[in-house]
């Protein structure tokens, strides 16, 4: 039986790199998406790849919308097998310069719009007992940054959400398994269209991984029980045990270098369009405009999917150094 995936964002980013991996499966992969062009644009690569594809074009804001969206993946593909949760909005801009309206725009899409995706999955895999939830998040859902403030803060949530959810699915005795998948920094074309108010052109913070190592790491989770966290990389371990043993120390540092990490010396064009309240125009697929600085690799990532213990303990040795770093640097 070919198995049925649904991916949110899949049009372009770490969401394509994630279609294009299950595509090499031979599964059937609904792509969800607020634009068709890209979107079908991704439905020729999964086909290319081996794969069959079926476009919805949707915001996942809209939470009828994509209960309907499912509904028309189980009337045409079958059961959803995997649902895989990816779409993100952000803003680049200071706290105090951010309207409203914003925040409630990057909270809708990026923390609602898995809310709504994971109440779509659960309302089918319940009642068989079966299938995988994957929530795709970052090292930001434990340690924020500034200048992404929304973006951050939507990220936390959806941690928040997940480890609800996990308490819930253990108390009813429940064989549908959910993981939310932590990512480091990546090329995607996140950075060409975020909507910005920085002098300068935005980047992610360095080091920066090609998707294709995060969409290897949400395959992994998909085929094996990772548990509640899946950290992709040594960056995202070292912030979310920085978060845990010298918060007061990362504040500072942030405080003092965190705007420059986010920008290039670019300047940025204040007339570019942005994805925040529609797509923006172009063929954008996985990549950014970063592939000759991205690792297309992982040392933690291949420790974790061959002898997760190795990750395990190497995160120890991690904590216990970084703590004597801080405590260090607090002295």
């Amino acid at each position: 039986m070919t198995e049925v995936i649904v991916v949110t964002g899949a049009s372009a980013g770490l969401g394509r790199a994630i279609v294009e991996r299950f595509a090499r499966d031979g599964s059937s992969i609904a792509l969800i998406a607020r634009g068709r062009d890209r979107l079908e644009q991704a439905r020729a690569s999964v086909e290319a790849l081996g794969g069959h594809a079926l476009v919805l074009p949707l915001d996942v804001a809209d939470a009828d919308a994509v209960e309907r969206a499912a509904d028309i993946v189980e009337r045409e593909l079958g059961p959803i097998d995997v649902w895989i949760n990816n779409a993100m909005v952000s803003v680049y801009s200071p706290i105090k310069e951010m309207p409203a309206a914003e925040f409630r725009r990057v909270t809708e899409v990026t923390y609602l719009g898995y809310v709504h995706g994971t109440l779509a999955a659960l309302k089918r895999m319940l009642p068989r007992d079966r299938g995988v939830i994957i929530q795709v998040g970052s090292a930001l859902a434990h340690r924020s940054i500034p200048l992404q403030s929304a973006y951050c803060a939507s990220k936390h949530a959806i941690l928040g959400f997940h480890e609800s959810l996990l308490s819930e699915l253990i108390h009813d005795g429940s064989r549908v398994r959910t993981t939310m998948v932590q990512m480091p920094a990546m090329n995607t074309p996140q950075f060409d269209w975020a909507k910005s108010r920085l002098p300068r052109q935005t980047q992610p913070v360095p080091p920066i991984f090609q998707p294709e190592v995060g969409a290897d790491a949400v395959h992994h989770a998909v085929r094996t029980d990772v548990g509640r966290e899946f950290l992709v990389a040594w960056p995202t371990v070292k912030a979310v045990l920085g978060e845990k043993l010298v918060p007061g120390y990362i504040d500072a540092r942030l405080g003092r270098a965190g705007y420059a990490g986010e920008e290039t010396s670019e300047p940025a064009d204040p007339n570019r369009p942005d994805n925040l309240w529609s797509p923006a125009p172009g063929a954008y697929g996985a990549h950014g405009r970063f592939d000759d600085r991205s690792r297309d690799a992982s040392v933690e990532l291949r420790f974790a999917k061959r002898k997760r213990w190795l990750t395990l303990g190497g995160a120890f040795i991690a904590g216990v150094a970084l703590s004597r770093i801080g405590g260090s640097k607090t002295r």
